[in-house]
């Protein structure tokens, strides 16, 4: 079994990786932060690149891929800390797409042209969820109808737009099956593939770093505390992407691949939120004292990480969802 990306998928990711290490600079994303604004020219070619509809069938305007696809851009976009709003933007067309029964279809056009903005998030925090009209909202386990009221959330992360929902009432039809659960599989497969990249561009940073710096007349990496953390930071980016690719593979076998979606999703929540805080935290420590200056650019992958894990809910959520599917087995074999 090959567990590597294959040609088509490895393609996608060298051409994002090319783009948005040329158009999502550091200087970019500054200067989003301090506008308050997405970066708009970004976007524009981030769509007609036709990327927030990477996972929608092409019967409805997407192409047709999958969601180990969608989790490629994701990590691509995570890694450059892109400030667009794609992550609400594909999540929600995703979802649209594969759990609507067709009532919804009427809002991928404007989705997949990034004229629709949406919300998904957990409750409490909403990404996307007060800037402009909301075609969806996803919130724990539950599609909320267009017309929830919500209000603006600051957080730390000021590259992208945060709301909060204030009341909205379930979704009455419209749906398939379980919609609910799926959907906020999905939700927590595409933010844990984004902090994949986070990890990834952290654990990278700090290791240029360490190279560098030097203390003693010999680089700080070689420090046995450095490196060991080191080592740490690249253990947890491992476990974060081998279980966020697993879930995304998951999401695209469906029922007949004999996976839960649900646990799969739950494996890579609790890695991803664990690792983001963890990775970020310590490229922070190994940067020293200038790790959270203004100047610095490795906070903006520490804000990026800890708003993702209040997205994903943090990893107790997680776990108790593998626990009760365990307890569940283990009660189904004694039967």
């Amino acid at each position: 079994m090959d567990f590597d990306l294959n040609e088509d998928q490895r393609e996608i990711k060298s051409v994002a990786r090319e783009l948005l290490g040329a158009r999502s600079t550091w200087a970019r994303v500054r200067a989003a932060a301090v506008a308050g604004e997405y970066d708009g020219p970004l976007w524009r070619e981030v769509v007609e690149l036709g990327w927030p509809g990477i996972a929608v069938s092409e019967e409805n305007g997407g192409q047709g891929l999958g969601i180990v696809e969608l989790a490629v851009l994701l990590e691509e976009l995570g890694y450059a800390c892109a400030a667009v709003p794609f992550l609400s933007t594909a999540v929600a067309a995703a979802v649209i797409d594969r759990y609507s029964d067709g009532d919804l279809h009427e809002h991928l056009p404007g989705l997949l042209r990034g004229e629709t903005r949406v919300g998904v998030g957990r409750a409490g925090l909403i990404l996307d969820g007060a800037d402009g009209p909301a075609a969806l909202l996803i919130t724990d386990g539950r599609i909320i109808q267009v017309n929830s009221r919500r209000e603006v959330l600051v957080t730390i992360d000021p590259t992208r737009r945060f709301g909060r929902m204030v009341e909205g009432q379930p979704f009455a039809g419209g749906w398939n099956a379980h919609t609910g659960g799926d959907a906020a599989a999905l939700l927590t497969t595409a933010v844990a593939a984004e902090l994949v990249g986070v990890c990834q561009r952290s654990l990278e940073m700090t290791l240029d770093y360490v190279k560098e710096r030097r203390q003693f007349g010999v680089p700080v990496g070689s420090f046995q505390a450095v490196s060991h953390r080191c080592a740490e930071m690249l253990l947890h980016t491992e476990s974060a992407r081998s279980t966020a690719y697993y879930a995304a593979w998951a999401a695209d076998a469906g029922v007949g691949g004999g996976v839960s979606l649900t646990e799969a999703a739950a494996l890579a929540g609790a890695a991803a939120a664990t690792g983001g805080r963890e990775v970020a935290a310590s490229a922070i420590q190994a940067h020293g004292g200038i790790g959270f200056t203004w100047e610095a650019d490795v906070h903006w992958l520490y804000k990026r990480a800890e708003v993702d894990r209040m997205l994903l809910g943090g990893s107790s959520v997680h776990h108790a969802t593998l626990a009760r599917a365990a307890a569940a087995r283990l009660a189904a074999m004694s039967t």
